[in-house]
């Protein structure tokens, strides 16, 4: 008896239906809020940053690896930023514009997105000069404010600079906090003077930086005259001022060297390669 198919075929005009597909799988990335260390105090107004105590990032993903793999970014010393600027949600924040405090927080927020909180890293014992592993908990941090009990520095809200007499010679300096672009002023020029070989000047290089006038002064000659020509103690006043006014993390923890038994409270977290790499 011959098979009736009228009720099998489809007519062209019939949608197909394919009971085996399925709607592809989507994923959004999770995100989290990072304290920053200035509360956003020290931006100006206008900042996306202006007096917020947070700001939101995503959690590090694959291709976030591939940035900090790249040979041309690693190469140019660009890769750390890329990946800062990637994981920040509000693009209206610009990296560069990061006070340097904040761009660490977020520097190791994003790191235990990546990898987790352990860090393992080589570490040099400061009594006995012996190399050994030891792994530090990102987890255990502490957030400098900058706030400071120093009566003897001022600052002033509508210029987010701070205001000091120095003790040898009585000059009054005004501070600023430095930013990522600051960092990679200062960087760019230590290569340049090692390239060109000539002598090193990291600390009056940070001072010329971090001053922004002298007795109200404010024009480069006034503040490279002072810096060049300051007192010993004068300069270690003002790093050391500036050390308590700056907002940062404070990833400081105990050590004990396996070696020759020296203990310490305060052992800093290295940032090198494997801080990014873990495993390489």
């Amino acid at each position: 008896m011959a098979r009736d198919n009228s009720k099998r075929l489809k007519s062209s005009n019939d949608p197909v239906v394919n009971s085996n597909t399925q709607a592809p799988l989507t994923f959004s990335t999770p995100t989290e809020f990072v304290e920053l260390p200035s509360g956003g105090k020290f931006y100006a107004e206008g900042h996306p940053l202006h007096n917020q105590e947070v700001v939101e990032i995503r959690y590090m993903t694959a291709k976030d690896e591939d940035i900090l793999t790249s040979q041309s970014l690693l190469k140019k010393g660009l890769a750390i930023d890329r990946l800062l600027q990637n994981v920040i949600v509000n693009k209206d924040i610009n990296v560069d514009d990061l006070l340097i405090g904040d761009k660490n927080a977020i520097i190791v927020a994003s790191r235990k997105t990546g990898y987790g909180p352990e860090y393992e890293t080589q570490v040099t014992c400061p009594a006995c000069s012996k190399t050994s592993k030891n792994v530090f908990d990102l987890n255990q941090l502490t957030i400098k404010t900058g706030e400071t009990e120093d009566e003897g520095i001022v600052f002033q809200e509508q210029t987010a600079t701070y205001f000091l007499t120095t003790p040898a010679t009585g000059v009054e300096v005004e501070l600023r906090l430095l930013t990522g672009t600051d960092e990679k002023y200062l960087s760019q020029l230590a290569a340049n003077k090692r390239k060109r070989n000539l002598p090193e000047s990291t600390l009056t290089d940070h001072l010329q930086r971090v001053i922004v006038s002298v007795n109200g002064h404010g024009d480069p000659i006034s503040i490279k005259s002072f810096v060049e020509n300051m007192p010993a103690r004068d300069s270690r006043y003002i790093r050391l001022a500036y050390e308590q006014i700056s907002p940062n993390v404070d990833l400081a923890q105990g050590y004990s060297c396996g070696n020759c038994g020296f203990e310490t409270d305060r052992m800093e977290v290295p940032f090198t390669a494997t801080f990014f790499w873990p495993g390489r």
